[in-house]
């Protein structure tokens, strides 16, 4: 799951973030596509393709394979068609969800997300329909080595972001929608290594789940969400108790 719910980390104790790396890549080449597509194929004056060569060199995808995708772009050679989808509804414990897809066949994706939709018994709704309940961000990750709370707390506020949260293992920089690009690179001079980062959703209210069934209903609709091809991210608006938490670790 995207953003930075408490139990999005429980994915990386059972591994289930990058035990199927290939389909990872995949949407990564995906969203390269799109980006070299909508503007210049030059990461330097495409601000979206820079931050899709970024998150699939933190990803780990091999330098020719990023290269590649660029070039079939710029020559003329990519026949692909993609299109932004987003569909949005209510899942197990009425947890609000949006999933933002990326397809060259809507009928496809609509029937595979109406799918996963009515086997984890939750419901798709209206065009914000649930949207309304999420505002964009962006957010970037630090490594706990970047420095002293109060430290980069005057360096965020320079750079323009809007808050610092500690989430034990690592830090949150929460930016606005425009300042998300400026922040990230004013950061990256500063010599700040930036461990992931994503243009995200993030909820007004969260719903906290307390009971472990309902939980983990709600984190496999989730997950299986995520493991649809043309699913590049999905948001919602639970996080889970820290009683369940440790349960489910």
């Amino acid at each position: 799951m995207s953003g930075h719910s408490k139990w999005s980390k429980v994915k990386h104790f059972k591994g289930a973030v990058d035990s199927k790396r290939s389909k990872l890549f995949t949407k990564l080449v995906k969203e390269i596509t799109v980006a070299a597509k909508m503007g210049l194929p030059d990461p330097d004056a495409n601000p979206r393709l820079r931050l899709a060569v970024q998150n699939a060199r933190a990803a780990s995808m091999p330098k020719d394979t990023i290269e590649r995708a660029i070039k079939k772009v710029a020559a003329g050679t990519e026949t692909s068609n993609y299109e932004e989808v987003i569909y949005e509804g209510y899942g197990p414990g009425h947890i609000a969800v949006v999933v933002e897809a990326l397809t060259d066949n809507r009928n496809r994706t609509a029937s595979s997300v109406r799918t996963l939709f009515n086997k984890n018994h939750a419901s798709l709704g209206a065009a914000n329909s649930v949207q309304y309940m999420f505002e964009r961000k962006g957010t970037i990750f630090l490594p706990k080595t970047a420095g002293a709370e109060d430290q980069l707390m005057e360096l965020i506020l320079e750079a323009g972001a809007e808050d610092l949260e500690d989430l034990g293992d690592e830090w949150l920089v929460t930016t606005s929608f425009e300042n998300y690009i400026p922040v990230r690179q004013f950061l990256e001079s500063k010599g700040i290594a930036v461990t992931e980062s994503e243009l995200a959703r993030i909820p007004s209210q969260k719903v906290i789940l307390a009971d472990k069934e309902t939980a983990e209903k709600a984190m496999g609709f989730v997950e299986a969400l995520e493991e649809d091809d043309d699913v590049q991210k999905v948001f919602s608006n639970f996080d889970v108790s820290e009683p369940v938490l440790a349960q489910l670790r």
